[in-house]
């Protein structure tokens, strides 16, 4: 007896197992989901999937009962795109039931069973009968996710681009300069493009850093909401480096910046189908689209200072993702500034221990670099490609990307041990 192709799990899956492979995954389309459950491990397994960040467009449903309460329920109203349907009955019995719900299932509706039987022959028969799937019970939520995203990306669609977004725990925590440093240096150390959104619409930086004054950018983008794709997308770009591209802010008060929680929901889309690497500077204001952005990003970096309003912040922030993202890692941790002198600071350990993170990196205090750097709208590593914040920028990239697990805090230290060097 072979393996079947999805579901069975002779072990407990690890947290980065099931990290890995939801992050694999597209997000879902927006479909009707109905799920008949016999057992409560199945249901809740379904239950936690619908809550999943990459199933915001889906709308699910989880009955009680099996085949038979379907049956019964679709006797008088329709079906939806997918039905789940979980079954301990023997083969010869759920082949029977399903012959009754062949009655009253609509054509195109797609089939799931989600059964108790590793029998191959169950499974041959029942892809005969033109059921979708076969999935051996016990499920998890990534096995109900990956048979959805299968069943329902298009066909040959390419890989979708990974968003990471850039937010300060404070304001002025430095932020936007960590972001455009890191999406420049994504684009310069593995040669694949990069789009830079700098979404702070009113007061965005990213059009100086980069001395760039495009006469387009996010804010055609957020309201041509309707008619965004990617063609339109392009057009609303601009060149900063080989492989970067930005899509900046008007930074212009002529206007108001109300938006609805999903209004850059098109442009995140778009952006993904387009690039292999989106970098969103987000602002730090607390509203439904920051809400949003960063609910639904692959990635979250959340930048602060060592103090305690910092702290405080940086706290609430990891709590509320935490709890919004309950399937993806926590945010990355960065401390910038770090060795101001004269300035009590927390230590970085006790920074990050109530936060229940470790430090991502940490960049030292150093206002003449960074200063010139901003002054001259150029990138750190433009300066000096052996700052020791240069390095950290890459340690960070490698990171972002999973193309090494780099060790981003020894080297922030070293970059503090220098500064103080310099300084003495």
């Amino acid at each position: 007896m072979t393996d079947l192709p999805f579901g069975e799990m002779p072990y407990r899956p690890s947290e980065g197992d099931i990290r890995e492979r939801l992050d694999a995954l597209r997000p879902i389309p927006r479909i009707s989901v109905q799920a008949f459950c016999e057992t409560a491990e199945v249901s809740e397994a379904i239950e936690a999937a619908a809550t999943d960040r990459r199933m915001v467009k889906a709308h699910v449903r989880v009955h009680a009962g099996g085949i038979r309460a379907a049956v019964e329920h679709y006797a008088s109203a329709p079906t939806p795109n997918l039905v789940i349907l979980e079954s301990t009955l023997r083969p010869d019995e759920l082949l029977a039931d399903l012959e009754a719900l062949a009655d009253v299932c609509d054509p195109g509706s797609k089939v799931v069973i989600v059964g108790h039987h590793n029998d191959v022959s169950l499974y041959r028969e029942l892809t005969r009968r033109g059921v979708s799937e076969y999935v051996l019970a016990p499920v998890h939520l990534a096995d109900v996710l990956s048979v959805i995203s299968q069943l329902f990306a298009a066909e040959g669609a390419d890989p979708l681009g990974r968003i990471v977004a850039f937010v300060g725990a404070k304001g002025g925590a430095g932020a936007s300069t960590l972001c455009h440093n890191v999406g420049w240096t994504l684009a310069k150390l593995f040669g694949n493009d990069v789009l830079l959104a700098d979404l702070d619409l009113p007061f965005g930086t990213a059009n100086i850093d980069f001395d760039r004054d495009p006469a387009q950018g996010v804010s055609e983008a957020v309201f041509s909401a309707e008619r965004l794709d990617e063609v339109f997308l392009d057009r609303l770009l601009v060149s900063c480096a080989e492989h970067l591209s930005l899509l900046a802010a008007p930074s212009t008060l002529d206007r108001d910046y109300d938006f609805d929680p999903e209004a850059f929901s098109a442009l995140m889309d778009a952006a993904q189908r387009s690039t292999p690497h989106v970098v969103l500077d987000v602002p730090h204001v607390w509203n439904g689209w920051t809400r949003t952005i960063l609910e639904r990003a692959d990635e979250v970096v959340l930048v602060a200072e060592p103090d305690l309003a910092n702290l405080r912040n940086a706290k609430n922030l990891m709590d509320t993702l935490r709890k919004a993202r309950p399937n993806d890692r926590a945010p990355r941790l960065v401390l910038n500034r770090v060795g101001i002198p004269k300035r009590p600071e927390i230590a970085p350990a006790e920074f990050a221990e109530p936060l229940g993170v470790e430090l991502l990196a940490q960049i030292a205090f150093d206002p003449l670099m960074f200063g010139t750097a901003a002054n001259t709208g150029r990138m750190l590593s433009e300066l000096d490609g052996k700052h020791p914040a240069a390095l950290t920028f890459s340690d960070m990239a490698h990171t972002l990307t999973g193309r090494s697990l780099a060790k981003a805090a020894p080297r922030a230290a070293l970059s503090g041990l220098r500064a103080l060097m310099r300084r003495r």
